[in-house]
């Protein structure tokens, strides 16, 4: 279109037309000036109609646009341009649209063009716009005037500088400042309406390892798959951001249900714990999760970060591989850490630490055929450390070598007490057997005690297998060299480890508890697996010993499958030195299995005090028995089977249930809704009394106690009489 159409469109601009009327050669002189103006392409002239439609557009324009005149005349503006979410400079959040039906001033505003725009080829454009609404003498909308340049380039450029100053160069994933906004724009909108929002905070176990073994390259590689993974996992419910090193946080909104939660998090446990291939090599790594959700554990960032900073500690000095909820009562886990650092170096140096031994039972005829060896820690204070709590230290004060090889002299020590048949298994760590001088260590063991080498297992989970492989094969081929035995451990709870039984020389494979646990359970593949693992190690030629027995139901089932060896608590527990000396007097030590008849995985002995509510009453009790479908409680009388009460577990933990039975002060009940895991080895509910609900029936937030949100009616509010006797525990 030429100058002149653009002239038709602009005429009569100022109110009563031109105030004179220009000689002919103005006129000219203002036509080449426009035209050379568009035609240098500085900026672009456009316009409207009274309905939003383009009546006008330089002929630059359209060519930028890559669309003929023809096809962009009649058009909606809003069809060919659109606000930019991602502008990082645009503050309004009003729509491009509402912008114009407002008959606003615009000035400067950035706008992109709409993807994929009359199917014609299209790439990113990006137009910086200013334009004034024009009005008639009666004052009717005549449509937009307005100016428009290409600022494509620069734009690119500043959402990159952006996204470098919001992301991770390495993973992509958000960064730290990103992160912390995203949080603190979500709880301050979720205040408002009340609505919650949890956050994970993670780390990587063994990740300095792969950095030292592997390199600096490696580490990033890792820590890119990484970043893949937890992609995959939770998808688009949530923000993922690195914080850096190896600290990963996840913003979870509108989520407060603890069951799909912990769900999450195992599953984040999981996958991040498979093996990682990386340059023909493999690495093995895990993580912990701590979790916490506002506004139960914080309405502010900086208490809820610290909430879920404490559970994560908490499920790192739990044994690591865990996931924890926060709680009001986990105390400063870094102050307890270096307290418990420091202890184990006392330990080591006292000779506090000892070893005990579980039985590895032949199933044919109940007669012991071996041991394992398992460190115990009975702090003078603490009393029991378990070896999931101070292994993990061990390993990162590189105080693991001096704990394994202790660990392993002691117990070929105290094998060679017991006949030559009863074989004694030691586990090694993978920090142990990547060290060079670890064939040494073993070969000095056996030399110092007398044992004979074939009667020493050493247990290895795939773990070993991260770092360069010409030394692990070195190291293989050196032990069995030596004459000593290798079992898999935890085995099938990985990837890759058929390619290790490939690779390796086991002699046995143990298959995992966590398979032992669901075993019984209709709707688990567990007792298939153990099936095909059993027959797997026979077609190898390996034994199979399988791990965590403990009931009737399942000793049945898994001799059924064709388990010969069983180590668990349906045969022992962890024994000291005395009492199997004691035991293998007669030269043979056989035990006959005693356990439960069925398995119950979910029910806990406890007792601690919670509340029993009934009507507008609210009774002390002491609860002795905990399952996920129920509880059992004392310190109520005469309380009739059926009746509905609620139960008060602490934290806004509140339970509906009913009474099955009752016989004197002791109460069993049934829960409505089942509990979840609180990955801590307890049960918790999947929901919690939210203190915005409180605060709404007249309870300010500050006045919550830490832990426990008490009912919404006072006890100047209970009108009725109790209809229960309530009994002193």
């Amino acid at each position: 279109m030429a100058v002149k159409g653009l002239l038709k469109a602009f005429s009569n601009d100022s109110a009563g037309g031109p105030a004179s009327v220009a000689s002919s050669e103005i006129q000219a002189k203002r036509l080449e000036v426009l035209d050379d103006f568009e035609q240098a392409g500085i900026n672009w002239l456009w316009a409207t109609d009274a309905e939003g439609r383009f009546a006008y557009l330089s002929e630059k324009a359209a060519e930028n646009l890559n669309m003929p005149i023809s096809e962009i005349l009649n058009q909606p503006f809003t069809s060919l341009f659109e606000n930019d979410p991602d502008n990082p400079d645009e503050k309004s959040d009003r729509p491009l649209h509402y912008q114009l039906s407002r008959r606003s001033k615009l000035h400067d505003l950035v706008v992109r063009r709409v993807p994929l725009t009359l199917g014609k080829e299209d790439r990113p454009t990006w137009w910086m716009i200013s334009a004034h609404p024009k009005f008639d003498d009666a004052g009717n909308f005549q449509g937009y005037r307005g100016n428009a340049k290409d600022v494509t380039i620069e734009y690119q450029r500043k959402l990159e500088d952006s996204r470098l100053a919001e992301f991770d160069s390495l993973t992509g994933l958000a960064n730290r400042h990103r992160m912390d906004n995203q949080l603190n724009g979500i709880l301050g909108a979720f205040k408002a309406a009340g609505r919650s929002c949890a956050i994970m905070m993670l780390d990587l176990d063994r990740f300095k390892q792969v950095n030292d073994t592997m390199g600096h390259p490696a580490g990033d590689e890792l820590l890119q798959q990484v970043a893949t993974r937890l992609r995959k996992i939770v998808g688009d419910r949530g923000e993922i951001g690195r914080l850096g090193g190896d600290e990963f946080q996840i913003i979870l909104p509108d989520i407060d249900d603890r069951g799909k939660l912990g769900e999450i998090a195992e599953k984040i446990v999981k996958i991040i714990s498979q093996p990682y291939p990386i340059d023909d090599k493999s690495a093995v790594i895990g993580t912990s999760v701590g979790i916490a959700v506002a506004p139960y554990d914080g309405v502010e960032k900086d208490e809820l970060v610290r909430s879920s900073d404490l559970a994560l500690y908490s499920a790192k000095n739990s044994g690591r591989g865990q996931f924890r909820f926060y709680s009001a009562d986990l105390k400063d886990e870094e102050e307890e850490r270096r307290l418990l650092v420091e202890d184990l170096r006392h330990a080591l140096d006292n000779d506090q630490l000892e070893l005990h031994y579980q039985p590895v039972v032949r199933t044919d005829d109940h007669m012991v055929v071996g041991f394992e060896g398992l460190m115990r820690w009975v702090h003078p204070e603490r009393g029991a450390v378990s070896p999931g709590v101070f292994i993990p230290i061990a390993e990162e004060l590189n105080l693991i070598n001096q704990l394994g090889e202790w660990a392993l002299r002691k117990a070929c020590t105290d094998a060679l007490q017991w006949p030559h048949s009863v074989r004694i298994a030691v586990n090694v760590s993978a920090v142990q057997f990547a060290n060079s001088g670890f064939p040494e260590i073993v070969m000095n063991a056996l030399a110092t005690s007398g044992l004979a080498p074939e009667r020493l297992e050493l247990e290895l989970t795939e773990s070993v297998f991260m770092g360069d492989s010409e030394s692990i094969d070195n190291t293989f081929k050196i032990l069995k060299e030596l004459g000593v035995r290798l079992a898999l451990d935890d085995f099938g709870t990985g990837y890759s480890s058929l390619s290790y039984l490939r690779s390796a020389p086991f002699d046995k494979i143990k298959v995992d508890k966590s398979f032992v646990d669901s075993c019984t359970q209709k709707d688990k593949n567990s007792a298939k697996i153990i099936a095909a693992i059993v027959s797997l190690s026979e077609a190898l030629g390996m034994e199979t010993t399988v791990e965590g027995v403990e009931a009737f139901d399942q000793f049945t089932l898994v001799c059924s499958k064709g388990a010969r060896y069983i180590q668990g608590w349906i045969y022992s527990k962890a024994l000291r030195i005395e009492e199997i000396e004691e035991k293998l007097g007669s030269g043979e030590f056989r035990i006959e299995p005693d356990g439960p008849d069925l398995y119950r995985p979910d029910r806990r002995t406890v007792f601690r005090r919670i509340g029993a509510i009934h009507e507008d009453h609210r009774y002390e009790v002491v609860m002795r028995d905990l399952s996920k479908t129920g509880a059992r409680f004392e310190g109520m009388l005469g309380v009739p089977v059926g009746t509905q009460l609620v139960l008060d577990l602490g934290g806004g933990q509140l339970v509906i249930c009913t009474v099955l039975r009752a016989k004197e002060a002791m109460v069993a009940t049934e829960f409505e809704t089942p509990l979840v895991s609180d990955g801590a080895g307890g049960l918790c509910t999947r929901h919690r009394v939210s203190p915005y609900d409180l605060a709404a029936a007249g309870m300010p937030l500050a006045a919550l106690p830490p832990g426990n949100y008490p009912l919404t009616q006072s006890a100047t509010d209970q009108k009725s009489k109790p209809k229960f006797m309530q009994v002193a525990i």
